[in-house]
């Protein structure tokens, strides 16, 4: 079979054209109205025709151009495909610090909270004062004979600075029978009282107390001064502490004060301005002995009138009875 013939066959075996009879023949690039469309008037524009791609027309018996429905083609760029989704494509992966910031950041306050911490502990826990030398005297020479013996040893001045309440003190000698301390009611001078090996009192308040003319008695931590009995044997010897030996001072007013503090070469120390007694014991006799020789002498605030050395020329009372009047 010719190929003339075998297109009339495939024109023939296609269902009647809807077009009315007389109508004339659809040529390439004429608008197709399917059925139902409204009617196109006169005058009006007619509506653009789909361009009809030569693969899509085929001819007619007459030698015309008839439309052939669009199908879509498997491959062919012009046909849209339905259903694709663009993917976005992944951006640069985050970095350990970005992905782990949250976390870093609260880890690193953690720390510094810490710290703070411990340098806040650290400061309350370290002491108040701290010890160049622990007053360890020179020997010195043998006195004279029939001389009184000066007790104890001078310690070398170390200031009389005022400081605040809690300030931290280096002093050059322990204990330190002068140098910097608390003016403030309460704090400097303190109390004069026995205070107990866990009461907390220091060099920075009972120097004002020396500076006053009073005397104060030490006590070490791991001495026999700390013991109860020990206790009780030092609240005794305050309560019979004699008035002082130049003013007259009593008792309670700026001395004597009786305190714990570790830093120093024996048991027991007593000491009044500028001037320290070391005591392997607590020896009453020697402590009251050297009140007596030093007490109220050396203090640069003067709590009365020096007394003078010189004989007294004043002439002593008469014993007479007075003479009545006449």
């Amino acid at each position: 079979m010719s190929n003339p013939q075998r297109r009339r066959q495939r024109v023939g075996s296609q269902p009647p054209s809807t077009r009315p009879a007389g109508s004339p023949p659809i040529s390439a690039g004429s608008p197709v109205v399917s059925p139902g469309s409204p009617p196109i008037s006169a005058g009006s524009s007619p509506l653009p025709a789909a361009p009809v791609h030569p693969a899509d027309a085929r001819g007619a018996d007459d030698g015309s151009i008839v439309a052939r429905p669009a199908t879509a083609r498997v491959g062919s760029t012009r046909v849209a495909r339905s259903g694709r989704r663009e993917h976005a494509r992944g951006g640069p992966k985050p970095s350990f610090i970005q992905r782990y910031r949250t976390a870093i950041v609260a880890f690193t306050a953690l720390v510094g909270v810490a710290l703070v911490a411990a340098f806040v502990l650290s400061s309350a826990a370290a002491p108040a004062t701290a010890c160049t030398n622990t007053g360890v005297p020179s020997p010195t020479a043998s006195p004279a004979a029939n001389a009184t013996p000066a007790l104890g040893y001078v310690q070398p001045d170390m200031g009389r600075r005022h400081i605040n309440v809690g300030e931290k003190v280096t002093y050059t000698y322990c204990p330190p029978a002068s140098g910097s301390h608390v003016n403030r009611a309460g704090a400097g001078p303190i109390q004069p009282r026995v205070y107990g090996p866990n009461d907390t009192v220091g060099p920075q308040g009972w120097i004002h107390n020396l500076e006053h003319g009073g005397m104060v008695l030490l006590y070490r931590g791991d001495g026999e001064g700390a013991t109860e009995a020990g206790q009780t044997a030092l609240q005794a010897f305050y309560d019979s502490f004699p008035p002082g030996p130049v003013c007259g001072t009593p008792k309670g007013a700026s001395g004597p004060v009786i305190a714990r503090f570790d830093q120093m070469s024996t048991p027991f120390e007593a000491m009044v301005w500028g001037r320290v007694l070391p005591l392997e014991s607590f020896d009453q006799a020697m402590i009251l002995a050297f009140w007596q020789q030093w007490g109220e002498r050396t203090n640069p605030e003067a709590q009365c009138p020096a007394p003078s050395d010189a004989p007294s020329t004043a002439p002593a009372p008469s014993t007479a009875p007075a003479p009545s009047p006449s």
